[in-house]
């Protein structure tokens, strides 16, 4: 959560129902993720939604195309993955056209 923080980013991470509030003056980003949650309930789940959508495409992704790259260089591992994930979102779009009648419009 530190991290998140130090790069000007804000994590959104579950927190259980037997969670016990912070102590008093406690400013760590764990108590200001928690009493943010407390505060600010929707906003909060709004954000959790998205942080738990793009979980389950990586998920997904893995599983369909595994989780490991064979490419040694780092321009060839980012190149592999960008194109695992080119991949992905051409079967979701294949599965949307055939499963629930999407009609494609490619602009020639």
């Amino acid at each position: 959560m530190q991290a998140a923080e130090v790069i000007g980013g804000m994590p959104f991470t579950s927190f259980e129902s037997n969670t016990l509030e912070p102590e008093a003056g406690d400013s760590s980003a764990w108590a200001q993720m928690y009493h943010y949650f407390m505060r600010n309930w929707e906003k909060f789940l709004e954000h959790y939604r998205q942080r738990s959508n793009v979980e389950t495409a990586y998920s997904l992704k893995k599983g369909k195309f595994g989780d490991s790259l064979r490419s040694k260089s780092d321009m060839g591992q980012v190149n592999e993955a960008l194109c695992k994930v080119l991949c992905y979102n051409i079967c979701v779009l294949v599965q949307a056209i055939h499963e629930l009648g999407v009609e494609p419009a490619f602009v020639s």
